[in-house]
């Protein structure tokens, strides 16, 4: 992408217009309705379980849990950053976002989204530990040394977003503003600028997308080890418990995963698909964890029906 344009003063861009998500005009009171539902939805869901974890005393003091609740609460950010932007492009509402506005959300967007990608990595290394090294699992990870984990992850991921949006926005942009895309991110705002962006596109693909792809390796490594304990347990009982904690796991890893690699590994391309494909992860997976870890957790719909029936602190 390397381009290089004259730039003035009167023609340094201020804000951008976010042309959204493509979609036949007949559907768009349809698409609006669907993502409102799916926005409320996932902020009552992801809440129920932050307060049930944090309320429950044989919840918040488990490992399990509290990467659980971290993972809620970053989920009920990260939809805030991106749907109510998606809603409103199904609205008669200007669709501009001022150029301070575009800095701040793809910045808050990166720093949330890569805090997740940790957070999936360390859910996986914690089941890893309680199946495959159940004799070690209280040593090896506790409540301190989780919260020092999780700690790292949210440090690491404002470093990352940081960097990211530094190295996109101190590119000059003095042309065309219409970003086509429902959110500001990397790809689809580096097509504007008015500079070569090969430097931001071989970090882009080493920052994000090599790193999401190294995680989600080390996760299917973690996966890959817990099977082969999984099939060493002799109850079927004890199997399927197994199976169906780690499987809903994996479930909503792989959604997560999958896209956001298609899309960082070729930054400098663009695909029709882009668009769709991003819904997963930044829609889809925060709408989908509270009811996966819900309805396949035995524990958390325990501490539901306790917290409920008004005893939480049993």
């Amino acid at each position: 992408m390397g381009k290089t344009k004259n730039i003035s003063l009167d023609t340094v861009v201020t804000h951008f217009i976010l042309l959204g998500l493509s979609h036949p005009p007949n559907l768009r009171s349809l698409l609006f309705l669907v993502f409102f539902i799916i926005y409320i939805l996932t902020q009552l869901g992801n809440l129920l379980i932050l307060l049930t974890v944090w309320a429950d005393p044989k919840l918040h003091a488990r490992p399990m849990y509290i990467l659980l609740g971290v993972l809620s609460f970053l989920d009920m950010w990260l939809s805030s950053v991106i749907v109510p932007r998606i809603i409103l492009n199904f609205t008669p509402a200007s669709k501009a976002i001022p150029f301070g506005g575009c800095v701040a959300q793809l910045y808050f967007f990166h720093f949330l989204g890569s805090t997740q990608c940790f957070l999936y990595t360390l859910m996986a290394y914690d089941r890893y530990l309680a199946i495959c090294q159940p004799l070690r699992y209280p040593v090896l990870m506790n409540g301190r040394l989780c919260t020092v984990l999780v700690a790292g992850a949210w440090v690491a991921g404002s470093i990352h977003g940081s960097i990211q949006a530094t190295l996109t926005f101190r590119l000059p942009y003095c042309g065309p503003n219409q970003v086509d895309y429902f959110i500001c991110d990397i790809p689809a705002v580096l097509r504007l600028a008015c500079a070569d962006t090969t430097v931001n596109e071989l970090v882009t693909f080493v920052d994000i997308g090599v790193v999401a792809a190294s995680c989600f390796m080390l996760i299917l490594l973690s996966y890959a080890n817990i099977v082969h304990a999984i099939l060493k347990i002799r109850t079927a009982d004890g199997r399927h418990r197994a199976f169906s904690t780690c499987g809903s796991h994996l479930t909503v890893v792989t959604v997560y995963y999958v896209p956001c690699i298609f899309i960082y590994l070729r930054a400098g391309s663009k695909s029709p698909l882009d668009g769709a494909v991003a819904v997963f992860y930044t829609v889809v997976t925060p709408f989908l964890n509270p009811l996966i870890y819900t309805l396949r957790n035995q524990e958390v719909k325990s501490a539901l029906k306790r917290m409920t029936a008004g005893r939480g602190t049993e």
